[in-house]
């Protein structure tokens, strides 16, 4: 994506919670290690890869929570632990399924 020029960005970067992503024990031991929460460090995670992140919150306290991820930085081994957690398939639908895509193709045409 880098070398086209294309930007990541992530509008959903807790996944809605699914896979117990809040309680995971890697997320959650990295962040006690710098004294942040699991959505800090998912947020972090992807802001040291040059991912853009787009966090829907409603709540003050949540918001505050977000932006408040510029004052640690994750280690090597911590951003390979988590790396390590991709199960290599989306949890919502894969892109690269021509199904997938054919459908959503069809009901941007009809809405």
């Amino acid at each position: 994506m880098r070398a086209k020029g294309v930007q990541h960005q992530s509008w959903g970067p807790f996944a809605e919670g699914r896979n117990n992503l809040f309680a995971d024990p890697v997320l959650s031991d990295i962040g006690a290690a710098h004294g942040k929460s699991v959505a800090q460090v998912v947020l972090r995670w992807l802001i040291q890869r040059d991912v853009v992140v787009i966090p829907k919150s409603v709540r003050p306290e949540r918001m505050a929570e977000n932006i408040d991820v510029f004052d640690f930085a994750l280690t090597d081994d911590q951003l390979n632990r988590i790396a390590g957690m991709d199960a290599g398939s989306s949890l919502f639908f894969d892109h690269r399924d021509p199904a997938m895509v054919s459908m959503i193709g069809t009901r941007r045409i009809h809405d």
